[in-house]
């Protein structure tokens, strides 16, 4: 039984990503149902520092990270303090996610229609994974959560949960519950005796798309 109870979202995104939406008012409201939450942007991190620092006090309950595409699929880190690169191989990323001090966090793995990192790209990592997403929110269409506690459990890895939110509908219902206050150093032990919440952010699966074409028209 926990002492403590702290839900916490390692994977949403923010108006810094091309395909997210939330804003500093979002994460604020988001924080009365959530304890803490990563902002994992595509490519940057600069959103999330404007957002941590624009909360306040909240702002402590903001881990910034960001979401990188590699040669195989995609890598968080977590606990970053700049931007690193897209492109570079899954062993460079991971590397440079190091050099920060950062946590390597595993999105949708093996998924294919969401960039998942591929199950040979995973071995070459093996050593470096911190944490792998055994479920996301956003996981509608092509689940491969199965396969990847399977992996994790193999290779005693640590799991979580996450919505991977692009926008308000449907998130702080997927997350994964702590017993105590997370950094760069207790998160990973923190999580071995994770709890889950499991749900689909419903219609906001359709976010990415919406944004996208929003951001286009705003940028005509």
């Amino acid at each position: 039984m926990y002492s403590v109870s702290l839900r916490i979202d390692l994977h949403t995104h923010s108006y810094g990503s091309p395909d997210g939406c939330l804003t500093v008012r979002d994460y604020r409201a988001a924080l009365a149902k959530l304890d803490y939450i990563a902002i994992t942007d595509h490519g940057t991190v600069g959103a999330a520092v404007q957002i941590k620092k624009a909360l306040g006090e909240q702002g402590d309950k903001i881990i910034i990270g960001e979401e990188i595409k590699t040669t195989d699929g995609e890598i968080i880190g977590l606990y970053l303090q700049e931007s690193i690169s897209e492109g570079m191989t899954p062993v460079d990323t991971v590397e440079a996610i190091s050099r920060q001090g950062g946590l390597v966090y595993v999105p949708h793995p093996f998924e294919t229609v969401r960039s998942g990192i591929s199950e040979n790209g995973l071995a070459e990592i093996i050593q470096s994974v911190d944490i792998i997403e055994t479920y996301n929110g956003r996981a509608v269409f092509q689940n491969r959560g199965e396969l990847a506690a399977k992996w994790a459990a193999k290779h005693q890895r640590v799991m979580a949960a996450s919505s991977d939110a692009h926008g308000r509908h449907g998130w702080g219902e997927t997350y994964s519950v702590i017993n105590g206050p997370p950094s760069r150093d207790l998160l990973v032990k923190l999580l071995r005796t994770a709890a889950y919440s499991k749900k689909t952010v419903g219609l906001g699966i359709l976010y990415p798309k919406v944004n996208r074409i929003r951001k286009k028209r705003h940028a005509a």
